[in-house]
């Protein structure tokens, strides 16, 4: 075996037409893996749809749904003709990627040794793909039912390449400065939840709040559909946070035990929060689980079971106070993306520094409480610098498509819904 390496690493040498990814042997089994996880995060598209589509009025449930839908082919193509490229591409001062895999030039079977050594950089390619499609969606729970289609398709466009990208080649790429830095996120808690809360505070308050918001009901027209898209999302979350392990081995069961672990502590959490007020809520415990799926995200490869119990119960607790200050401040972030998603992923990035231990993973870090303080204030300006750059890069992007193509439809089309007003349908005749 030394042999036949030595002869393929001398052809490299030699030829100059065999790449050194190539000489790596692919593994079926990883492959078999994360691909099988891309397909559980993109089933998560739809899923979150639906528990968007469920928490609006019927007269808006085509044109939520729409959202979600429309993005996973929007990005889709976006991703391989030059967003890969730009999260994930030969590094350029630490804050981009270049475009030298424009359009996949240079992406194909053969793994890349710098992401993942044992699959076809393509597999990895289309993992991470479903995470730009996925968190663009996130945001559109900002904005329901007074959004004109045409300005959400530019926003979410100009969003992802402008917002997505740069964040995830500072955090994942190869030279990203945060993660040279030392920033733990092994599955999206900054580039994922961070930026698409942050984002869906700033675009909420450039595009004002609903016609009739704290002067009439706007209650959810199907709670069912919410609780199947919570399912489908928590589903999907195995290949989220596991899948990001990128092999087939035991980092990936850890973190699939951990994800389960936090969103069950973090659904029971929140379902005890809103039993002491009123009667014990299905949406509730539906919300509370998905903020504990996004509050154990940056730390399901670093952590143990109990600290997933404790970062469940934390998550729970601070995503529903925040959706309460969110009220009482009467601005309309009309599905808490941002209590939810935003502060759900601050606390998870936060709690990866208390609770990462190398006994895990060792290719990550100890956290403060095996001994490593300083984890804590890495995770910290990795928190501050993904709220600043998000927020301020959506709201300026929002205020600029707000000027040029308008970002609200007609009141008579808000009256009428946006499943009629923009897309000719009916979600129920």
């Amino acid at each position: 075996m030394l042999a036949i390496w030595f002869a393929l690493v001398l052809l490299v040498a030699l030829s100059g037409t065999v790449s050194a990814e190539e000489v790596l042997k692919v593994d079926t089994g990883d492959t078999a893996w994360v691909l099988a996880s891309a397909a559980l995060v993109m089933i998560m598209t739809p899923g979150l749809g639906l528990f968007y589509g469920g928490m609006v009025r019927r007269k808006n449930a085509i044109a939520t749904i729409m959202m979600s839908f429309v993005i996973l082919a929007l990005i889709s193509v976006q991703w391989v003709l030059y967003g890969y490229s730009l999260a994930f591409g030969p590094d350029i001062g630490g804050i981009i990627g270049s475009l030298q895999w424009l359009g996949l030039n240079g992406v194909g079977q053969a793994p890349n040794a710098d992401y993942a050594a044992t699959i076809p950089a393509l597999a990895f390619m289309i993992f991470q793909m479903m995470f730009a499609v996925i968190t663009p969606a996130l945001i559109t729970g900002a904005f329901v039912e007074r959004i004109k289609f045409s300005s959400f398709l530019v926003f979410a466009l100009l969003w992802a390449t402008l917002v997505y990208d740069p964040i995830a080649h500072w955090v994942w790429g190869v030279g990203g400065w945060l993660r040279n830095m030392g920033a733990l996120d092994f599955a999206g808690g900054t580039v994922v939840h961070i930026s698409s809360g942050v984002s869906a505070l700033a675009i909420a308050l450039v595009i004002g709040a609903r016609k009739g918001f704290g002067k009439e009901p706007l209650e959810p027209h199907s709670i069912p559909m919410t609780v199947i898209g919570a399912v489908l999302l928590w589903f999907g979350w195995f290949g989220f946070n596991a899948g990001s392990a990128v092999a087939s081995g035991g980092l990936a069961a850890s973190a699939f035990v951990v994800t389960n672990t936090a969103a069950a502590a973090a659904a029971l959490t929140w379902m005890l929060l809103s039993w002491r007020s009123r009667k014990p809520s299905v949406l509730g415990a539906a919300t509370g689980a998905v903020v504990g799926l996004v509050a154990i995200t940056p730390a399901s490869g670093f952590v143990g079971p109990m600290a997933a119990i404790a970062i469940g119960i934390g998550a729970a607790v601070f995503c529903y106070s925040a959706m309460l200050f969110r009220m009482k401040r009467n601005v309309d972030e009309s599905l808490d993306v941002w209590a939810c998603h935003g502060i759900g992923g601050t606390w998870g990035a936060i709690a990866t520094g208390i609770f990462a231990t190398t006994l895990v993973n060792p290719a990550g870090a100890n956290g403060l409480l095996y001994g490593n303080a300083a984890q804590v204030v890495t995770q910290a300006i990795a928190v501050a610098v993904t709220w600043i750059y998000a927020f301020a890069v959506t709201y300026i992007l929002a205020k600029v498509i707000d000027a040029t193509m308008g970002l609200r439809v007609k009141e008579e089309e808000e009256d009428v819904g946006l499943d009629i007003g923009q897309h000719a349908e009916k979600a129920y005749s």
